[in-house]
């Protein structure tokens, strides 16, 4: 069953509103920026009032942590659902791909990468902190089985390996590759792939 056969038709509709309000914000964050986006912009493009806004979300910076902690959401699923067949390196490189193209999409704004400000008010956001403690550890565990098995480097520290891979999801080469080169959506992640797991050698 899902949430919503669970909640009353009132609860549905505020759920179904805050879905909008997050996937507002998530585009102006992706446009503007933390420090430029206004609660204002959210109701504006949303058609609501800010009183209204606030009912969901009772600051800027928790409406941006909503919708960090949903991003997480969404790759923890990710990964969740990708077959047990994969190998450590499938799974990695799966949910790359999934990172990808949810950010060639514009799904995904790349906050923490951006300012210490927003790193430190994410970091006082409890949940947001769990949720990415407990995927880091996940993906800590898948590289650390990739190099096990020599799918990645064995003698190149897990965390160099681990870091350099969440580089990749917020590498500005995406943005040039999308809005510079004639290269389809598909393309650019193929090649970005590539770069992150075989690197430039011919």
């Amino acid at each position: 069953m899902s949430i919503f056969g669970k909640l009353s038709f009132k609860d549905q509709a505020f759920k179904l509103r805050e879905d909008s309000i997050l996937d507002a914000t998530t585009g102006i964050l992706a446009t503007k920026g933390f420090d430029l986006m206004t609660m204002d912009d959210v109701a504006n493009l949303i058609g609501i009032s800010k009183p209204s806004l606030y009912k969901h979300f009772k600051s800027k910076e928790d409406l941006v942590g909503s919708t960090m902690v949903r991003l997480l959401d969404g790759a923890s699923a990710q990964l969740e659902q990708l077959p047990e067949a994969f190998s450590a390196k499938e799974k990695l490189s799966a949910l790359l791909e999934w990172a990808l193209r949810v950010r060639l999409e514009g799904g995904m704004p790349f906050l923490p990468s951006t300012s210490a400000h927003v790193r430190e008010m994410l970091m006082r956001n409890l949940k947001y902190v769990g949720k990415v403690l407990k995927l880091n550890a996940q993906l800590e565990k898948l590289v650390q089985q990739a190099q096990k098995k020599g799918e990645l480097n064995p003698g190149m520290p897990t965390d160099v390996i681990l870091y350099s891979y969440y580089a990749r999801t917020c590498d500005p080469a995406v943005e040039y590759l999308q809005r510079f080169s004639k290269m389809s959506k598909d393309d650019i992640v193929k090649h970005m792939l590539q770069v992150c797991f075989e690197g430039m050698k011919p």
